[in-house]
């Protein structure tokens, strides 16, 4: 989680630049149980990204209230419902929490923080440098996350530039804030994902598969194998 009060605005420059070189493989760094590799391919599963947008085009709002992208904006994104997920439409900040790695750490980030909501299955923190995940509202009386059948470990389809990228809720943020999601997330999307001076300002769409877990969570492949197949169910029943 990440308290942000630094807007993007700056750094859109630099994070378009930085897009255009980033490596396309990015390798686990650290050491002990749960390294996995990051993912290596921006389009993941044979769902494209223009199938999934095409079904959240209007948005059905099952929050009590819409939320910031950043503490000096105002509330604008609400939280829609659709048959079998839940999904908005934000900017993308990086998370960079949990483990500490080269590029996610108290020097790299100065909101690091060396845990998250929810851990693998050794008990650890989530690794956000090579592991895609996405931060979910902690829960308020704008919208509770459990009660819309959301869990630690359930997948999530980041769509972005026509690419999709296929992660699991792995931690929560501020109550009044949406549109974040870690390192390894960002950096599979061609999305500038230095902790500080990163992200995207918008264009980002965050598809939560309601009741769906990855086991164990810090297995990124198995995230793609489930993720493809609920997204297929939402575009047969949306």
């Amino acid at each position: 989680m990440r308290l942000r009060t630094l807007t993007l605005a700056a750094a859109s420059g630099a994070a378009l630049l930085a897009a255009g070189v980033l490596p396309a493989n990015a390798t686990a760094t650290g050491t002990g149980t749960g390294t996995t590799n990051a993912p290596t391919s921006a389009q993941e599963g044979s769902v494209s990204a223009a199938d999934l947008l095409a079904k959240v085009k209007s948005c059905s709002q099952i929050s009590n209230g819409k939320y910031k992208t950043d503490d000096e904006t105002s509330a604008t994104i609400p939280v829609c419902g659709k048959n079998g997920a839940v999904f908005w439409k934000a900017d993308m900040d990086v998370d960079c929490d949990g483990q500490r790695t080269t590029n996610c750490n108290e020097d790299r980030d100065p909101w690091y923080q060396d845990d998250t909501a929810f851990h693998q299955s050794d008990g650890k923190p989530l690794k956000a440098e090579t592991l895609p995940y996405v931060v979910v509202p902690s829960s308020s009386s704008i919208w509770n996350y459990s009660s819309a059948g959301i869990k630690g470990g359930g997948v999530v389809a980041v769509v972005y530039n026509n690419k999709v990228e296929y992660a699991v809720v792995g931690d929560t943020g501020p109550t009044k804030i949406i549109g974040e999601a870690s390192y390894a997330t960002a950096k599979a999307l061609g999305i500038d994902p230095d902790p500080a001076t990163g992200g995207a300002e918008s264009g980002v769409t965050y598809i939560l598969f309601k009741n769906s877990k990855v086991s164990p969570i810090e297995s990124h492949s198995a995230a793609v194998t489930l993720g493809d197949q609920l997204a297929k169910q939402f575009l047969a029943n949306n």
